[in-house]
Parts: C-alpha cells; structure tokens; sequence
C-alpha cells in the first residue's frame, strides 16, 4: 500500500481510504437501513486494515455503519491501526446543543474516546457556516480538540464552487473531502477547490472517485472501448484511480468496497499509486472517454440515496440508475432495469408517482433538479407497455414471496 502525508501532523494516510456508506448487505440501500451481510462486513474490514488500508470514512446518517465498523475494530483490536473519519450530521442539528448529543453518539457507536478525522457534513455554503459560528462551533471544536476528542476538524462539501472557496477562508481547516473524479473536474469545488486547498496545506479526502461506480460499470461502450485500445490491461476503474493517483494535491481517495474481489483490485492499483503517473497520450485518452461519458449520462445522480425516502414512495435513485442506462448502454437494458427496479417490491417506486413537493430537492448534495428529471423518466418508460407491467408485476411479486 501507498501512503500519502499529512502536511499538517504527518500521519502517513493510505492513499485508499475505505468508504463506509455503501457496506455489503441485501438491499441496494444498506447504507439508510443498516441491513448489512455482517459476517462479510467484517471480514472485509479486516482484511483492508491486513492490506494497508488505514483510513475508515463513515457517518452518522450511515444507518448502522458507525456500530459495525466500532464493534468489528474493538473485536480484532484493530482500533489503533487506523484513522477513524465520521462526519457530524448538520440536516439533524437544530441548535446549539445538538452538537455535544450527536459527537456523543459517535463515541459510543464506534466504540472510541476520539475521532481522529471529524467533518461537519455536507458543509455546503456559508449560511450554513455562520448559523454554526452564532451556536459557537469555532469553540465547541477547539474545547474538543484539547480534550483529546478530536483530532483533525474539517468538512465535506458539496456545492458550489464559490461557497466552498469562502468556507476554505473562513476557518483554520485542518482537512476537507470533496466530490471528484474525471467526469467531475470543474464540478462542486472542482480542481480549483482541490488546488485551493492544497495550497493551504490541507488534506483532501476525494468521494465518489468512481461516480458511484458508475465509472467502473456503467460506461458507454464507446468509452471502453476507448480504455482497451489504450491499455487492454487496465479496467475503467483503474483509469479512474489512476487519475487521482496522479495528481499531488489528492491525499486519499476513498472508495466503497462490497466484495472481496473489489478490495484486491482496489489495493492493487492502489500499490502502483505515484504522482504524475500518467503521461500526456493517457490524459488525452481520459479526455475522450469523459467527452463521450457526458454525450451519454442525462442524470448525474450518484446512487447517494440521500433523497430518499421519498414521501410519494419513488425509488428515485433506481429511476435515474435506468435512465442513464438507457442513453449509455441500450434502451432495452434501461428499460428491463427500469421495470424490476421500480415494479418488483411491495411498494412500487416508479417516477410517475411523484408528488413534485420538493423535499428530494432540499437534500440533494449534486443539487440535482429531481422533479423536472423523474418527469423526463416517466415520459421515456411509462407508455402503454409499462401500464401493462404495472398491472401484471404485483401477481409475480406475490407469487414470490410465497
């Protein structure tokens, strides 16, 4: 394993960090309902700290993640191996005191006296930030830092590029993590953020390296095609790797493991992790699969399931998940995806169920317009066919389930 150094203590960071959002379990939103394959969770967890990964991300509104990681550290006393990061939830704080209730409710779920990487969550503008400064988190911090409780203070942003550029000013930050991949350059903060912040000497944790992996797995053909004529060696998701890899101001990158298999390949492209590792005929060949990439993709939506639940009942991540596949893959994979997404369950989540009340919206971290979205969905897959499947797929669910 790689590892990269924090200018600012110098703890040595594995340059794969491992995300805890979307932990392995039998359902696609494991990460808001806690259902997790406990058993390969931590073996998982185990085998990343035995490969050299050091540094965990998890959070709060992770329904389940803190408890899982804490025990699983405590049980194979692993707990002074690695960095513990988790992010203080802002969409739940509503005064002053909720701060010290919440920092509680971390200690005691991961099983820990400190935190040795904290972020306010979703820190997206400077509203935000002035409304926490009126409740004294300049001073709330501070006193946790002396007490030993925290060791680094720093936040994750998603917003616009201008916002986090203030937020980077209006405070000492002793690290931040930011949304950033190749399809993803100039979007949120961005390259300007990230250089921004390197130039102050922090730390930058990178998310959603691999777009919520639809980097990895979702690509036009075109656009692996491109990958193999440049390298057959190499999968999309190295390219995705090795394109954060190679730029200095990246600190960890941190990606969400559910198998085995992903782990070794993770770690492996993570062990030939070098600054300026590509040459110029690479980031051309990136250039043209990102050209290609967003001539395709008509919903930039993560898979984040933040959005969720929707109070009208739509799966809107499994929504956007059978758009996008329709544009870059085929219609009719879009289309099987679409009705087995929405259809097969109890509470069918297709677009044309929403209400428009906006609450999707206000929760959104890409800021996405999801109501004008689910519209185009339901215009592209609810024609008389889908009015059909939506009569016939209840009798195949019940027939299921008994």
């Amino acid at each position: 394993m790689k590892y990269r150094i924090n200018p600012r203590n110098g703890d040595r960071l594995s340059v794969l960090g491992f995300g805890c959002m979307r932990f392995a379990g039998d359902s696609i939103v494991t990460s808001f309902s806690g259902r997790f394959d406990t058993k390969k969770v931590e073996q998982l967890i185990v085998s990343a700290v035995e490969q050299g990964i050091n540094y965990f991300d998890t959070a709060y509104i992770y329904t389940g993640s803190e408890e899982i990681l804490g025990s699983v550290l405590q049980k194979h006393d692993l707990r002074d191996q690695v960095y513990l990061a988790t992010k203080m939830p802002l969409i739940l704080c509503r005064r002053a005191e909720d701060l010290d209730k919440y920092f509680d409710k971390h200690l005691e779920h991961l099983q820990t006296d400190r935190i040795d990487y904290y972020l306010l969550h979703m820190l997206g503008d400077m509203k935000t930030w002035n409304t926490l400064c009126d409740w004294g988190i300049k001073e709330w911090a501070a006193e946790k830092k002396r007490a030993g409780q925290i060791r680094n203070f720093g936040f994750s942003f998603h917003g616009a590029q201008e916002e986090f550029l203030a937020l980077l000013d209006a405070y000492d930050w002793d690290f931040c993590q930011i949304q950033y991949n190749y399809s993803d350059e100039n979007y949120q903060a961005g390259v300007t953020g990230l250089k921004a912040a390197a130039v102050k000497g922090m730390p930058v944790m990178i998310m959603e390296p691999l777009l919520g992996g639809k980097l990895a797995k979702n690509l036009p053909k075109a656009a692996v095609e491109r990958f193999k004529e440049a390298d057959p060696t190499l999968s999309p998701a190295a390219w995705g790797f090795r394109w954060l890899y190679d730029q200095p101001e990246v600190t960890v990158v941190l990606s969400g493991m559910n198998e085995p298999e992903q782990l070794e390949d993770n770690v492996r492209i993570a062990d030939s992790a070098a600054v300026r590792m590509l040459t110029e005929t690479d980031q051309a060949v990136i250039r043209d699969v990102r050209d290609i990439f967003k001539a395709s993709y008509k919903v930039h939506c993560t898979g984040c399931h933040y959005c969720m639940p929707c109070p009208a009942g739509v799966d809107i991540p499994a929504c956007f998940t059978a758009y996008n596949t329709r544009y870059s893959i085929s219609k009719s994979q879009g289309l099987i995806q679409y009705y087995v997404g929405t259809l097969m369950s109890d509470r069918p989540g297709y677009a044309g169920l929403c209400r428009e009340c906006g609450k999707c919206e206000q929760h959104c971290p890409q800021g996405l317009p999801i109501r004008d979205s689910l519209k185009a969905v339901a215009r592209e897959f609810e024609g008389p066919l889908f009015k059909g499947a939506k009569a016939v797929m209840p009798l195949f669910v019940r027939k299921k389930k008994t």
